[in-house]
């Protein structure tokens, strides 16, 4: 939230919580066109980087009621007309209230890594017969070629480094599908560029590259705190893959595996429906799009106007 907080929060409303000169709870607010954005921007370009698990920062153990009590407040800024809450817990988007006018929920498949490892430890014996053939089969083809390892970057130069080509590579393959994939806007890159001058050296950003001998077969990007690691964004070799051969999927296998070594709690794949998430993933969190109004009074009113303003 902080990277290049400047530009991204040009109209800024903070609220805090205290008690006795303690804080107890924060939230960044942007405010743009009467709404306010809860830890975006409201402009497109510049909230390109999709924020997840979004909510106000509350210390832990304080009681629940802060949370609505910040919403509330948010409300009363002054001149807002509607709020803007995107990847938040369903608990965030029903404290919010307004008017929930537009709603969406997405599942956000993860790995509970706590209880593989209570479990014995075996990731692989978690998932189902079908995805645990298709990674072994994959694993066979690759060590036919070399060694496969997972290196993570050892500085804020060679993760650059590495951003850049998973950019590269993300960027071939959303284009063979006749999209244009993630970094296509330029502010992604000087975002994640700005992220790892920050976030690298507290352990909070790592570049991940899985390599088969000499040859690199993807790259990661992903967002760690407090045991949680986030798979934020991806880049692999796909034109240049076997028949046999699945690298993104070896990619993240590699990366779990890695997690369950360094004692991480969970690996998150983050909200998409995607196959390969719902694959090897072993439970799923919730996490909620709303677009909440005021009252629904300003619904009928905009809907009346809306003609007369397009004229």
């Amino acid at each position: 939230m902080g990277c290049l907080a400047e530009e991204r929060f040009p109209n800024p409303v903070v609220l805090r919580a205290e008690s006795d000169g303690m804080t107890l709870g924060l939230a960044l607010f942007n405010r743009r066109r009467g709404g306010l954005h809860l830890s975006e921007s409201g402009e497109a370009s510049l909230d390109a980087p999709f924020v997840e698990h979004n909510a106000p920062l509350i210390d832990d153990g304080i009681a629940v009621d802060l949370l609505p009590a910040l919403m509330q407040a948010a409300w009363a800024a002054g001149g807002v007309s509607h709020m803007a809450l995107s990847g938040v817990p369903p608990a965030v988007a029903g404290a919010a209230g307004g008017w929930a006018w537009r709603r969406h929920e997405h599942v956000a498949p993860r790995v509970d890594l706590d209880a593989i490892r209570a479990a014995g430890g075996d990731y692989l014996a978690r998932l189902s017969a079908n995805t645990r053939q298709q990674i072994r089969r994959s694993l066979r083809a690759y060590a036919a070629q070399g060694a496969l390892r997972m290196d993570r970057a050892a500085s804020i130069g060679e993760a650059t480094d590495w951003l850049d080509a998973l950019a590269a590579l993300h960027g071939q393959t959303w284009q063979a599908r006749g999209k244009v994939g993630a970094f296509a806007n330029p502010f992604m890159l000087r975002f994640h560029r700005a992220l790892i001058r920050r976030g690298l050296p507290r352990g909070e950003v790592e570049l991940l590259r899985a390599r088969v001998g000499e040859r690199v077969i993807g790259y990661l990007l992903n967002l760690r705190r407090g045991g949680w690691v986030c798979a934020y964004q991806s880049g692999c070799d796909l034109a240049a893959a076997g028949r046999d051969e699945r690298p993104g999927i070896i990619c993240h296998v590699l990366a779990i595996e890695q997690a369950l070594r360094l004692g991480e709690r969970v690996y998150d794949f983050l909200a998409g429906d995607d196959r390969y998430k719902r694959s090897l993933g072993t439970d799923e969190a919730r996490l909620v799009w709303q677009r909440s109004l005021r009252t629904r009074w300003f619904v009928r009113g905009h809907t009346e106007l809306a003609p007369l303003a397009a004229m």
